[in-house]
């Protein structure tokens, strides 16, 4: 019974992460990142806040779920998000854009006498 109780009164908490998310992050980490350094953090930030979640998910399916879900991953949570946030909002601040995927690398020619003969060969 005093789980479930102290289970209703945590997630009481959950609907006040957004507003208190911020306050968990520095608010000048990411005054001098530069956009390619913002965009890996970025990526770096959304996967662990995507994997916390999804551990957070899995944790509320058990008997104390709540309770556990909310002791062991929470803090971390609001943590991420409100560090995601200061980084979106440096991102826009210094007008980045996406980079471009990277194309597969090309077949490189084959190494030693042998490549270089045959590299030869087709040159002719």
């Amino acid at each position: 019974m005093t789980l479930v109780a102290l289970g209703a009164g945590l997630s009481g908490c959950a609907g006040m992460s957004d507003t208190i998310a911020p306050a968990f992050a520095d608010p000048a980490k990411y005054d001098l990142y530069d956009c390619k350094q913002l965009e890996t953090e970025r990526k770096t930030l959304a996967g662990r806040t995507a994997e916390l979640q999804g551990l957070m998910t899995k944790a509320e399916t058990g008997v104390a779920g709540p309770v556990v879900a909310e002791l062991a991953y929470r803090n971390e949570y609001i943590a991420l998000r409100g560090q995601s946030k200061l980084a979106d909002e440096a991102w826009q601040k210094n007008r980045c854009v996406e980079s471009k995927p990277e194309a597969p690398p090309t077949a490189a020619a084959p190494a030693g006498k042998a490549g270089r003969a045959k590299a030869k060969r087709a040159a002719n």
